[in-house]
């Protein structure tokens, strides 16, 4: 008797697991097919969203052509966050050439970056702080795409610990729907992309140091969203490649390199 009861508590309990599960899977669903008028978005067309798909090369790419990396004269404390979905071993080619100009690159702490929440950012700030006070060292952090969303707020909650932010092809700017990926946002995340579930404003600047690293032949997020206005960061650099390269092609690693050795300057300046 006791475990035909037993096992109808665990087929109930079963039951309530699929139904919350489904309900979840039909929430996201909704928030995927959200109704919005597609004229006014401005996507990277379809070729070149296909075209990401080379990064299947990316080894015949990083043998064909090797950024000229050089020892850099006062090294850095880097932090790399990875983009959407990405793990970090997807930035570690770039931490290694940074590494070989001799800076010293920390991880973000985290594995797959599968959107933002209150336990994320929790959790990557008490990282930042972490390393900060190994040696009272500001930190210089590059996030890619969605990451650099997340060190531009960092940046913000914590300026005295961070010397300059470095984002790459990461949409701070504009309608958030202006990437190839928003529908897709919600399904992994479970909130929609102009929706995400932490108080951030991430058209303003952080009070660092903050540049811009974008390209015209991004596939996923449009050029204007990563370029920004001239108020939303104090410099924007234009580069030569995939969205998924700018983990690994030669012109965004040879311009990150430049970046680290660059001193921070004030916006007057930049």
């Amino acid at each position: 008797m006791d475990g035909a009861m037993a096992a109808a508590e665990t087929d109930k309990t079963n039951q309530t697991g699929l139904r919350a599960f489904a309900e979840e899977a039909s929430r996201r669903i909704d928030l995927a097919r959200e109704p919005y008028d597609d004229a006014k978005l401005r996507k990277p067309p379809l070729r070149r969203f296909l075209s990401e798909f080379n990064y299947m090369l990316e080894p015949i790419k990083r043998a064909r052509a090797k950024p000229d990396i050089r020892p850099a004269a006062r090294p850095k404390r880097v932090m790399l966050i990875p983009g959407f979905g990405a793990h970090p071993w997807r930035m570690r080619y770039m931490a290694q050439q940074l590494e070989r100009a001799g800076h010293r690159v920390k991880r973000w702490g985290m594995g797959y970056n599968l959107g933002p929440s209150p336990e994320v950012f929790d959790k990557l700030e008490r990282r930042l702080e972490k390393v900060f006070e190994r040696k009272g060292e500001q930190l210089h952090l590059v996030g890619w795409s969605l990451g650099g969303i997340y060190a531009r707020e960092l940046a913000k909650r914590h300026p005295e610990k961070v010397a300059k932010v470095v984002t790459l092809g990461s949409p701070f700017s504009g309608d958030p729907r202006n990437n190839n990926l928003w529908r897709i946002y919600p399904l992994v995340t479970g909130h929609a992309v102009h929706s995400p579930p932490i108080e951030a404003d991430v058209h303003a600047k952080p009070p660092v140091e903050t540049v811009a690293l974008w390209s015209p032949a991004d596939g996923i997020v449009h050029a204007s969203c990563a370029r920004g206005r001239p108020d939303e960061r104090d410099r924007e650099v234009a580069l030569r490649c995939s969205h998924m390269g700018f983990c690994y092609e030669k012109d965004s690693i040879e311009a990150i390199a430049a970046e680290l050795d660059d001193e921070p300057r004030g916006r007057d300046e930049a």
